[in-house]
């Protein structure tokens, strides 16, 4: 049997008509794909079919129905959890955030880190900056103007922290042009608002708008227009914020 497959089919036989016609597609890329080709495929498909029953068929015989049963509803509600886990995730990566996603912030690192998607998904580049051992973002967008974002932690009741925002001066060397924002997850007292009044270019987010913001608002919708920059820092000749990632 074996030596009449191998053999040379007679010509003009239906054998040979049809290894001519398998020969020509084989050499146009249209024959698709040969039985040793296709192989592993089976047996990877067979064995992701078999290896579920026979775990089964060991459950039932050592556990019983009930248990089959106890581990199947684990398993649903293992991925279930995996699946909304990686969703939330992404979404965060994303810069989008659930207001129990902001209230679940650890310290004033992980603030930073929200804010700096944020800003990525309203279009702006940023670049962490820490200053002094705070945190600290540079961000640029695409019409040149340069923000300086700091976040202020908030005490056990929920209020911000007295303490003036650590925040350069307006006209500070170095600094000149650029615009400030300070983020919270409380709220600002009449002290504060009146401060920042005071500085020229500094906004204050507080623990509602950043809500929005976690939302998808756009920043500008919530702190108002951006005033465009007037002048390049001096000093090393590059504008504030250069280079920023």
């Amino acid at each position: 049997m074996v030596g009449w497959l191998g053999r040379t089919p007679a010509q003009g036989s239906r054998r040979a008509v049809r290894a001519r016609a398998l020969s020509y597609l084989r050499q146009q890329g249209k024959a698709g794909p040969r039985l040793r080709d296709a192989l592993p495929g089976f047996v990877v498909s067979a064995a992701v079919f078999v290896l579920p029953l026979l775990v089964l068929w060991w459950l039932y015989a050592v556990l019983g129905l009930v248990g089959v049963l106890v581990v199947l509803v684990l398993v649903v509600a293992l991925v279930v959890v995996v699946r909304r886990r990686r969703a939330v995730i992404a979404r965060r990566r994303s810069g989008l955030y659930a207001a129990a996603d902001l209230r679940a912030l650890a310290d004033e690192h992980a603030l930073a880190r929200a804010a700096s998607r944020m800003l990525r998904r309203d279009g702006w580049r940023v670049k962490s900056a820490p200053w002094q051992g705070t945190p600290r973002l540079m961000a640029r967008d695409g019409d040149g103007r340069t923000l300086e974002v700091t976040v202020r932690p908030v005490n056990e009741v929920g209020e911000a922290t007295p303490a003036p925002a650590p925040l350069r001066r307006a006209g500070t060397e170095g600094f000149g042009g650029v615009l400030r924002l300070v983020v919270s997850l409380g709220r600002y007292s009449r002290q504060d608002v009146l401060w920042a009044s005071r500085q020229g270019g500094v906004y204050l987010l507080d623990g509602q708008q950043l809500e929005m913001w976690g939302a998808g608002t756009d920043l500008v919708q919530l702190v108002g227009p951006l005033p465009l920059p007037r002048h390049r820092d001096v000093g090393d000749g590059r504008e504030p914020g250069q280079n920023l990632g």
